[in-house]
């Protein structure tokens, strides 16, 4: 739920950074030499690309929440029994023996959203966040069909 909250702020943080460079973009253009114009399009342009951008990754977690529902109403979520350091963070060692099981898993059976899912998981774990995010885009994709 803290996280929930925190993308939350975080995107109405955003989405009024945005409201006022698009308006400051406005102010621009309103100014009317062909230096300004071109600046305040400029500005126009990073509203609309930040938007995209928030609105892409805010679908994206939808989804994802959506299938770690679905995966867990099947009794089917990683349980999270990595040992951990004294500070908290997962064991890289532990993430890296879950790890090496949810690969196989998955190259055991590539067309199953659920490998895809725990694989997703297991790259977290491991701090890989890059190819935890392409490995749950994976997942969505074959859920989706």
């Amino acid at each position: 739920m803290r996280a929930k909250i925190t993308y939350a702020v975080a995107a109405l943080a955003l989405i009024a950074y945005f409201i006022l460079a698009g308006s400051r973009g406005v102010m621009l253009i309103k100014v009317g030499t062909p230096l300004t114009v071109a600046l305040g399009a400029a500005v126009l342009v990073l509203p609309l690309v930040g938007l995209w951008f928030l609105w892409a990754n805010t679908r994206f977690a939808q989804r994802a929440n959506a299938l770690a529902a679905e995966l867990d109403a099947e009794g089917g979520l990683p349980v999270d029994d990595l040992k951990r350091t004294p500070s908290g963070r997962i064991d890289r060692d532990a993430a890296d023996a879950a790890f090496a099981r949810r690969k196989a898993e998955t190259e055991a059976a590539p067309e199953d959203w659920r490998a895809w899912f725990r694989l997703a998981v297991a790259y977290h774990d491991a701090r890989d966040t890059a190819r935890a995010r392409k490995a749950m885009q994976r997942a969505i994709q074959l859920h989706d069909g």
